[in-house]
């Protein structure tokens, strides 16, 4: 199965963009979410593990959507912060919410995303190695970001480990890792970045900027291609379609149209996305009557 939706739920410039700016303090909007896409990845758990009892709020507030699979980002400790070995406790951190989500059928993948830093050598092979073992219960993506790790010998480790790779679009800068649609187990895994060159690599007051990226439909097209590939090759069950240019709702536009362009029919859009992004939308989208719960749910953080 293809499932396609943004990269988190919760960012400042989405109200008046992506839901109505008026909503109540206590709107949830990853309930909200969940009724016009079957995944979402989450980003908190990239910062700080969190605890069992927010997955399993998580997994509460998408129970109207019975397709829907969270896939889940690696602590940072694991993949940026290597100058010591990870422990038991960490790691104990990092799969207390998995299991939550692995018992109620909402995991779709763990998600460990490097810095583009990260290249094909004899020390990062072993830190792949030893992330493998210590995650070889989970369904295992690794997002890399450097162009070396595209090479036939490096794909080839990541299928040996049993490690799915994220296909990316990024700016095309250097050595950066370009699209393929590579499959490296059972799980395909693809994330877009946007193409905000200048801002690429600027400083953390930039973030914003990085990811205010809304891809045109002839941007997407190439993208389509590949990701019907991943979803045939040989030995994939599930492929996750993750848009990461999340600023004022640009992700979750360019995954409905992603959507509409895989299945040849129009998505079902929420109002505000589609009055925001009308010109790109219109072809691929039509506005959904959404139910009145979505604006009055409340927040179960």
């Amino acid at each position: 199965m293809i499932r396609l939706g943004p990269a988190g739920w919760s960012y400042p410039d989405s109200p008046g963009h992506l839901y109505p700016a008026g909503v109540p303090a206590r709107f949830d909007a990853l309930h909200f979410l969940a009724a016009y896409f079957d995944t979402i990845e989450v980003n908190s758990t990239f910062y700080r593990p969190q605890p069992a009892r927010t997955f399993a709020s998580w997994v509460k507030r998408v129970s109207g959507n019975a397709q829907f699979r969270f896939t889940v980002k690696l602590w940072q400790r694991f993949t940026h912060e290597r100058a010591a070995p990870w422990n038991a406790d960490e790691i104990r951190q990092v799969t207390d919410g998995l299991l939550v989500l692995r018992d109620a059928g909402r995991l779709g993948a763990l998600l460990a995303q490097f810095p583009w830093s990260f290249k094909p050598g004899a020390a990062s092979h072993e830190v792949l190695d030893r992330l493998a073992e210590t995650f070889r219960a989970w369904p295992l993506v690794v997002e890399v970001r450097h162009g070396g790790w595209g090479q036939p010998e490096e794909l080839g480790r990541f299928r040996d480990l049993g490690v799915g790779i994220a296909n990316i679009d990024q700016p095309l800068i250097g050595q950066s890792l370009t699209p393929a649609a590579n499959a490296t187990s059972d799980v395909g895994y693809v994330r877009f970045h946007g193409r905000n060159y200048e801002h690429w690599f600027g400083e953390q007051e930039e973030a914003a900027q990085r990811y205010d990226y809304l891809y045109s439909a002839k941007e997407l097209a190439p993208w389509v291609d590949r990701i019907r590939a991943l979803a045939a090759t040989d030995g994939v069950a599930d492929v996750y379609v993750i848009s990461n240019n999340h600023f004022e709702g640009k992700g979750p536009a360019n995954a409905l149209m992603i959507r509409a362009m895989l299945e040849h029919k129009k998505a079902k859009a929420p109002p505000v996305l589609y009055a925001t992004y009308r010109d790109a939308l219109e072809p691929y989208a039509e506005p959904a009557e959404a139910p009145a719960s979505d604006a009055d749910a409340p927040s179960l953080f």
